[in-house]
């Protein structure tokens, strides 16, 4: 017990010293958290880029820092990605933007399939690096909790994941067509059981969709027989599958039951 008391006092009259000499108790206290847990500022993270003399090789994404040392070659000085190192350049990574003006980590204004990307790239990184721990700044605040930055991007990759599964689910119900343009002889849509890259066991015939609140429209394969998309198979459907869509149209001289539709210019 007089040992334990000792020591204590001992550790007190130490760091009543450092504080005095004007210590940052916050800098010690950095010391003793898990590396997963540390907290670095953009000054320190930039000191990260592998270069001779310096203290590893780091880039952060998402406000979520990684040491990348065993991409050498790729993050390096020299390499492909060394624009990456030191950083926190997410929006470099869905944009392939390496500029300085393209080297940020501000994600406002990307799109719903650039979200999906950024947060794969966080998969990829959270698999086959280890994480150091947080950049103080845009996505963490001092004390390593999420800013309402991180907040709202991480609404809008939750948001796209959901538009991406609406877009694959209205894809199996509604396939692209195959279609070919020519100048001199217009153009053709067709449909097969392979159209738009779903393999399917219907063929369907071409029909224009206007999705809401999209402008223009664009060819899909419709299914003409069989209840409609989602309903249960009943006796009370009128066997047409999706033909009486409201959101479909069909092209002009084409026949409603064609397989193909050729449009002369």
């Amino acid at each position: 017990m007089r040992r334990g008391a000792a020591a204590a006092a001992l550790l007190c009259l130490g760091a009543a010293c450092l504080l005095g000499r004007g210590f940052d108790p916050r800098a010690w206290l950095l010391l003793l958290l898990p590396p997963r847990d540390r907290l670095l500022s953009a000054a320190e993270l930039s000191r990260y880029r592998g270069a001779a003399g310096e203290p590893g090789l780091y880039l952060a994404l998402l406000g979520r820092v990684f040491d990348v040392e065993r991409g050498r070659k790729h993050y390096g000085p020299g390499g492909a990605y060394s624009g990456l190192a030191g950083r926190d350049a997410t929006r470099a990574f869905v944009t392939g933007d390496f500029t300085p003006a393209g080297l940020v980590d501000d994600v406002s204004g990307l799109s719903p399939g650039e979200m999906v990307a950024i947060r794969s790239w966080l998969s990829f990184y959270r698999h086959n690096y280890r994480p150091v721990g947080k950049l103080v700044g845009r996505f963490y605040d001092d004390n390593g909790a999420p800013t309402e930055a991180l907040r709202q991007a991480e609404a809008a990759i939750e948001e796209a994941l959901k538009f991406q599964a609406e877009n694959e689910q209205r894809k199996q119900q509604f396939p692209p067509c195959n279609s070919e343009w020519s100048s001199a002889g217009g153009g053709r849509f067709w449909c097969s059981r392979q159209s738009g890259g779903v393999n399917r066991d219907w063929t369907g015939v071409p029909r224009k969709l206007y999705l809401p609140g999209s402008r223009g429209s664009h060819c899909v394969c419709v299914r003409t027989a069989g209840p409609p998309w989602g309903q249960p198979d009943s006796s009370q459907h009128s066997d047409r599958g999706d033909l009486d869509n409201p959101h479909l149209e069909e092209y002009d001289g084409c026949h409603p039951r064609a397989e193909q539709c050729v449009l002369t210019v």
